[in-house]
């Protein structure tokens, strides 16, 4: 790795695993598209012919959306920040609640394929078509940073090409969703979600075997505050508290479950309304599962290196480095581990990848041709198939604009927080208020976009300050790097309360002089509230221009 000393290199062992890894999930591609090659349908391809049952469905739904940014940007972040990130937990039951009583019913009984079918419903068709443009551009965005993201960690480990790991999760990924469509994307996301779950028990384990046990981890967490949970300060600028995370975090995964294309294709492909919502109570299961691993992973990742940083220290060049760089660090005498890991991050990637590559075909089809254009089953079948492979190749370009990103986990939620907010209040304006009409809808839609977008643009040019953000302290005291390239290693009689801590952030004081007002505190507010902005401006301003209307 050009720039630092090498932890750990792949070896043959590590490539077996990786490779098994991209040939099942090929490979279940094929098994789907020789099994269904008599089904020309393009409801079959993409919606599964509405025959799956609950627990692949559930776990589909889980795996899409936690990828390869929860096995490496969560860590971090906890790493970080601490772990009352984990609170986002809490916002996963008010999710699960509102979406399977409010939205899920109204999807599942009107049969829809595209969730913008029920814009026009309700409203008109250009309503539908502004939704489903909103969802498109919302989707390459997400999706070329979540193709960048496993690509980054293996460009950290092996010395692999950056642009040559992308395109070959692209390729692989485009692969098995055009052959196979959604039954092929929800059981190769089944096996995935195993490889991730393993991904992160390797590293947790090997962990607690290096820190004592649990007792050493933890210890170490408590000495250097990361185990913050009584953190119930109302401030809407402090970046992660207990109402940002609850708060914020249930109207982000409402945009996500209740009206993403992506999630609501995969419960409505259940059988029954029952396994319907069975799938997203199972989910929620799922959603715990992984983000107790990523919280706990990243308190691992502090206790190895709570003497010696290695972002401070220079060896990796950001903090989604952290959790590749541990893992050829603590896991280089064991072969196969590394590759497990880089698989898990990567398996991450080829169910959200695909996730949203069979959900654009759908939305294109449903919405952007079928009204247009008289097709057969069998030539929209194999357009649904066509707009696969054209969108696989469009998000590979995507990734493009995701490596000039800092940080994954904030990058992802900020698109979902801009764009899905102001969808969520347009959806809910049509579910939930009889009198909703598509002039205020559309009103309502476009206020909402401006100020998250207004918001979330100007926090990408004025950062918060640190007073906001809250970084923890890290230390470099303990690092000595050795000579012979082996890699970096603490020194154990480095002082328990180091005397010099390194900040996160540089000349915040030379900043805080040429900030406006403006800058201060609109641009500083909290990440996790851009998608309730959005949400609560497109319902206020409808309802401003109804009252207007009496």
């Amino acid at each position: 790795m050009a720039g630092s000393p090498a932890v750990g290199s792949f070896v043959v062992g590590d490539y077996v695993v990786f490779a098994l890894m991209l040939l099942i999930s090929a490979a279940i591609g094929i098994y789907y598209a020789v099994v269904d090659r008599g089904q020309k349908s393009s409801q079959n391809f993409l919606v599964g012919g509405r025959s799956m049952t609950a627990v692949p469905v559930s776990i589909s739904l889980t795996a899409s959306f936690m990828s390869a940014i929860a096995v490496l940007a969560a860590p971090a972040e906890v790493y970080r920040y601490g772990a009352n990130f984990g609170y986002i937990c809490i916002s996963y039951i008010l999710m699960v609640v509102v979406c399977s009583e409010i939205f899920l019913p109204v999807f599942y009984r009107l049969g829809v394929t595209s969730t913008y079918e029920y814009l026009e419903m309700r409203f008109n068709r250009a309503t539908r078509l502004i939704g489903t443009a909103t969802f498109i551009i919302q989707t390459m965005l997400y999706t070329g940073i979540v193709i960048y993201a496993p690509a980054l960690a293996l460009n950290q480990v092996t010395g692999m090409d950056l642009w040559g790991a992308v395109i070959s999760t692209g390729v692989v990924c485009t692969f098995y969703c055009t052959l196979g469509g959604l039954k092929a994307v929800v059981w190769t996301d089944v096996f995935q979600m195993g490889i991730m779950v393993a991904g992160f028990l390797s590293v947790i384990i090997q962990s607690l075997v290096l820190r004592g046990g649990f007792s050493g981890i933890i210890g170490d967490s408590v000495q250097g505050g990361r185990l913050n949970f009584w953190d119930f300060d109302a401030n809407p600028l402090r970046r992660h508290t207990f109402w940002t995370l609850t708060i914020g975090g249930t109207f982000i995964w409402t945009g996500v479950y209740g009206i993403n294309q992506a999630q609501v294709q995969r419960y409505i492909a259940c059988k029954t309304i029952t396994q319907a919502r069975m799938a997203l109570y199972i989910n929620m299961i799922g959603l715990w599962i992984i983000m107790v691993c990523a919280v706990f992973a990243g308190l691992c990742l502090y206790s190895v290196y709570k003497d010696c940083d290695p972002w401070t220290a220079g060896l990796v060049s950001a903090s989604d480095q952290l959790m590749p760089y541990l893992v050829m660090d603590i896991l280089k005498d064991y072969p196969g581990l590394p590759g497990l890991f880089v698989a898990a991050a990567y398996s991450g990637t080829l169910s959200t990848v695909s996730s949203s590559i069979n959900a654009l075909a759908a939305v294109t089809v449903e919405d952007l041709i079928k009204p247009y254009i008289q097709l057969s089953e069998k030539h929209l079948s194999w357009t649904s198939k066509g707009l696969s492979f054209l969108y696989g190749g469009m998000c590979i370009a995507m990734a493009g604009l995701a490596s000039l990103m800092d940080g994954l986990l904030q990058a992802t939620i900020s698109i979902f927080g801009i764009i899905g907010g102001p969808l969520l209040g347009l959806f809910s304006l049509g579910i939930l208020c009889p009198f909703a009409n598509s002039t205020g809808g559309l009103t309502g839609l476009m206020a909402g976009l401006f100020l998250s977008l207004w918001v979330g643009i100007g926090a990408q040019f004025y950062p918060p300050l640190p007073e906001m953000s809250k970084p923890l302290p890290l230390t470099t005291l303990g690092c000595k790097l050795n000579t012979t390239g082996d890699g970096l290693y603490w020194n154990t009689t480095a002082a328990t309360e180091p005397s010099h801590l390194v900040p996160l952030s540089q000349n915040s004081t030379e900043i805080r002089q040429v900030w406006s007002l403006l800058a201060a505190n609109w641009y500083s507010l909290s990440y996790l509230y851009f998608s309730p902005i959005g949400t609560l401006t497109t319902l206020a301003v409808h309802q401003f221009q109804a009252k207007n209307m009496i």
